[in-house]
């Protein structure tokens, strides 16, 4: 069971968070879970995940500042990776490391480390790394925690905007923003795709199946009110969840790229399938995350 650590008297129910938040104004940077007070109750895990990902988000604010001197070296077509990425995943496995030993941890720049057999930390230290190489303020910090094969909990850091999007099974999912604390997420509960919002990823230069990706992003076009292409997989999952996007669906995705937004997303009151609605695995061929309601029509879109 989940120990409160910060709870005030005379809680009420947080409201639901929808709409997003203003970047911070410069000199405003918030500290660490210790300094700020939560409405919500944390477990002792989730602190730790969010301690973590505070202390990767330093380094990778100041490279972001200084985007154009970064040294950077190709990893394969279209596909980069920066100092950024190695050095926040150094920070994250050392703090997660600190308190959490026995476990494993997979991590999209440094690999695989076994431990206990039976949890196992699933960070993307930068995704969205093609944004932040292009100066781009929309990337994030990653960090899910899977326990006999199940995602627990998950931690999604926007450090531009100053979002934080965490999420425990069983416990619901939450944002924090320098205007809110701990709001609770809850899906939007559109049911018409003509008035829906999908996020999605297209494939780039050396990935995926264009001709077939661009045939059925057609008919989604074609049917909703929009799409969008932000080219984080981690955040359009956290906007689903926080009722931004209705639907969205991807195809190659890693386990780094969803296993938090996966959770927040089913915390949050949504559906995680795979393009074809059934169930999803880790490292699945395809990703749909929808609000419920417009499941069934993003599988017929899609098919």
């Amino acid at each position: 069971m989940a120990v409160p650590t910060d709870r005030r008297p005379n809680d009420r129910t947080s409201p639901v968070a929808r709409v997003g938040r203003a970047p911070m104004a410069p000199g405003r940077e918030r500290a660490g879970p210790p300094e700020r007070r939560s409405l919500a109750v944390r477990s002792a895990t989730i602190t730790v995940m969010i301690r973590a990902a505070f202390a990767a988000a330093k380094n990778l604010k100041r490279d972001f500042g200084e985007v154009e001197q970064l040294q950077v070296s190709e990893k394969g077509p279209g596909d980069f990776v920066s100092h950024a990425d190695i050095k926040a995943e150094r920070t994250l496995r050392a703090e997660l490391a600190r308190t959490r030993p026995e476990y494993g941890f997979l991590g999209e720049e440094g690999g695989e480390t076994k431990g206990d057999g039976r949890n196992r930390w699933i960070v993307d230290p930068l995704d969205g790394t093609t944004n932040f190489l292009h100066g781009v303020p929309h990337f994030a910090i990653s960090i899910g925690l899977e326990r006999e094969g199940e995602i627990i909990a998950g931690v999604i850091y926007q450090p531009i905007s100053d979002e934080l999007f965490w999420a425990e099974k069983g416990n619901g999912a939450f944002i924090d923003t320098p205007n809110a604390r701990s709001r609770r997420l809850r899906v939007s509960g559109r049911k018409e795709p003509a008035r829906a919002l999908v996020g999605t990823g297209i494939p780039h230069l050396g990935k995926g199946d264009h001709a077939a990706y661009l045939a059925k992003l057609g008919v989604v076009m074609a049917k909703t009110a929009g799409v969008r292409r932000w080219g984080a997989a981690a955040l359009d999952l956290a906007f689903v969840a926080a009722g931004r996007f209705d639907a969205y669906f991807e195809y190659g995705l890693q386990p780094w790229d969803v296993a938090a937004g996966m959770l927040l997303v089913r915390e949050a009151g949504g559906m995680i399938s795979d393009a074809n609605g059934q169930p999803y695995e880790l490292g699945g061929p395809s990703l749909l995350a929808t609000n419920g309601s417009m499941r069934d029509a993003m599988v017929e879109m899609l098919a």
